[in-house]
């Protein structure tokens, strides 16, 4: 199968679009429920993301590829549910070791790097020269943002976000939705969910 419906027409659903020529799809095509967006770049829009429901399921392969975690994780779950087909991208530039494991609704992006013994959720971003170490435990959802690095052994919640250039030192267990500002430094666990900045980090909310 060479078609692909992206959910999303924005910068992010772009990214994903170019990974996933990268991956042998010359078909794509995105959804989105704005109605005044009919095309991304040279990408067709070809309707709202219900409209996905009037297409055969085992004609197309499907991918979330919207940024906020709770509703890329209301959509996923919605086309799984439906017996749609949704896939897992990987940048040919990415280096992924052997042993990971990686869910089903993932981007791992260009450059990243996740090392042996990691085990990724689903509907996961690894973004943009990103890094994620030795026996990390991502769970669903979560966001490793560009140039965002866990060390090793880190075991990080669902719907997590963990910012631009975020430092995550090793041996940290971090709550499920937790956001980490951009730059912040992680030495100690997080063990309740809210937003957390700075270096070393403070909980703000």
């Amino acid at each position: 199968m060479n078609k692909l419906i992206i959910v999303g027409a924005s910068g992010h659903g772009k990214v994903v679009a170019d990974i996933a020529l990268l991956n042998g799809y010359d078909k794509i095509y995105f959804v989105d429920d704005n109605s005044n967006i009919k095309s991304l770049g040279n990408y067709e829009v070809i309707g709202s993301f219900d409209s996905i429901f009037d297409l055969a399921a085992n004609e197309y392969d499907v991918f979330a590829g919207i940024g906020n975690a709770s509703v890329r994780q209301r959509m996923q779950n919605q086309l799984e549910q439906k017996g749609y087909n949704v896939v897992t991208l990987i940048h040919p530039s990415a280096f992924v070791a052997r042993d990971v494991k990686i869910g089903v609704g993932t981007v791992v992006m260009a450059g990243a790097v996740v090392n042996a013994g990691t085990v990724i959720g689903k509907g996961c971003i690894i973004n943009t020269s990103s890094s994620v170490d030795h026996d990390n435990n991502i769970g669903d959802y979560v966001h490793v943002s560009v140039a965002a690095h866990t060390a090793g052994t880190v075991s990080v919640g669902t719907n997590t976000w963990i910012g631009i250039g975020a430092v995550i030192s090793n041996n940290i267990s971090i709550s499920r939705d937790v956001t980490i500002g951009a730059g912040a430094v992680v030495v100690k666990d997080i063990c309740e969910s809210g937003t957390y900045v700075g270096v070393p980090i403070k909980k703000i909310r």
